[in-house]
């Protein structure tokens, strides 16, 4: 039942220091934001929904780069009454609020990603490349809904990528991670990442921030759940490439550029 569901309204304190590496690195990693009460209960819920609107049905073998790099459900907030629950949780929100600075965050949408046995790497690249926004304060959150190690494929940061905006007109594919690879080496950014994650803890990334990961090639799914919130008085921006366009009419249900990013798909949260 809804109503048995774990309350996740509560606030999680992040520290300064957390706060400040947020916005120099353009990525942080906060311990336990879920406890493993919770977690049992929305692993669960998240997993049997992303099953149920998977439309993904070919083998790996058949599928190109992108395909390989995961399952990616989407927006399952709106198909799902459990998973609506995990998303528009104001504890999550209060994290990503904190990092950005502002008072309160919209749900951009929400992604299920699940990394296959065998399932390939996904390419560097930026997120914020797909999207029509006006504001450089979005971030996601990367949560793992097991325990997870590299060879199972963590996210993975180019630290300090994030200051430069959109740097290349690449979606995510073969020729982003050779254009992105190369962008790292000769601006020396730091590529970083944990050595392993706890189910329920999370990172969070700017929109900005040029990131990939490696293939699983562990014997488990990597099953990952992501939100991706945009400060409250972000405005929609004129389409720069198809992807934006397509992510207009998806997401923010074809307003006109100069809204506000505010359909009824993009609620406040706090």
């Amino acid at each position: 039942m809804i109503h048995q569901l774990p309350d996740l309204d509560d606030c999680l304190t992040v520290s300064a220091a957390r706060v400040e590496e947020f916005r120099k690195n353009g990525h942080t990693l906060v311990h336990n934001v879920l406890r493993p009460e919770e977690l049992a209960v929305y692993k669960k819920s998240i997993a049997e929904a992303a099953h149920k609107y998977n439309k993904e049905k070919r083998k790996i073998s058949e599928r190109d780069t992108y395909g390989k790099a995961f399952l990616q459900v989407m927006n399952l907030w709106r198909v799902d009454e459990r998973v609506k629950r995990f998303v528009l949780a104001k504890r999550f929100a209060g994290i990503a609020a904190s990092l950005l600075g502002v008072a309160n965050v919209r749900i951009y949408h929400d992604q299920a990603l699940f990394k296959e046995p065998g399932g390939g790497p996904t390419p560097w690249h930026q997120d914020q490349y797909y999207w029509p926004l006006d504001t450089a304060d979005t971030v996601t959150m990367w949560m793992p809904m097991i325990d997870i190690s590299i060879d199972m494929g963590m996210l993975t940061f180019a630290s300090g990528s994030h200051k430069q905006g959109v740097v290349f007109d690449h979606e995510i594919s073969d020729d982003s991670e050779t254009a992105f690879k190369k962008y790292i080496r000769e601006n020396r950014f730091p590529v970083t990442r944990a050595a392993a994650m706890k189910a329920g803890d999370a990172t969070w990334h700017y929109g900005h921030t040029i990131h990939q990961a490696p293939g699983n090639e562990s014997d488990r799914m990597r099953e990952v759940m992501t939100i991706i919130y945009m400060a409250e008085g972000a405005r929609i921006a004129p389409p720069k490439n198809k992807w934006q366009a397509a992510d207009l009419t998806t997401w923010l249900m074809d307003l006109p550029p100069g809204r506000l990013a505010a359909s009824e798909l993009n609620p406040l949260v706090l």
